[in-house]
């Protein structure tokens, strides 16, 4: 039972590192989880409780993060509320059309939005690049804090 947990927490780390890149996916989430079912199949002796203390508040800047990015570079930008909407259907839509797709269609999604709402080419292509560029911020961000949240674990799986 217990490699089959071992497993598991293996797999959680795994999917959650893809889904730091992958929006549908709470990669940070999943790879606190993963790292916490190690803890408690290895009874916190080499993954202590202030080990996984400070991988829960980076779990918490990643999700913060993930959220606050594409905003920011949005309204940084001055879009508008459907440019917002329109970069979230991008997402979504991206996730479907491969690689390509998850990185433009948001840029894309962004821009339709303000054009529908401003009619403004121009004022929507500043807006979409800059939402894309507010997610792209954003994805490296997650991706460095997941990194490092592995590297956290492994260490203290070999140090102690």
């Amino acid at each position: 039972m217990t490699i089959a947990l071992w497993i598991l927490a293996a797999a959680l780390i795994v999917v959650g590192i893809v889904g730091t890149v992958l929006p549908a996916l709470p990669g940070a989430i999943l790879v606190f989880a993963g790292v916490a079912l190690a803890a408690w199949i290895d009874d916190f002796t080499r993954i202590s409780g202030w080990t996984l203390g400070v991988l829960g508040v980076l779990t918490i800047i990643a999700w913060v993060i993930d959220y606050v990015a594409a905003a920011a570079g949005a309204k940084r930008a001055g879009a508008s509320r459907q440019a917002i909407v329109g970069a979230a259907i991008g997402t979504v839509a991206g996730m479907f059309t491969g690689l390509v797709g998850l990185i433009f269609m948001p840029l894309a999604g962004a821009a339709i939005g303000e054009y529908l709402a401003q009619k403004d080419a121009l004022r929507a292509g500043r807006v979409g690049v800059a939402t894309w560029l507010g997610m792209l911020a954003g994805t490296v961000a997650k991706v460095a804090i997941v990194f490092l949240m592995v590297g956290i674990f492994v260490a203290a799986l070999l140090i102690a």
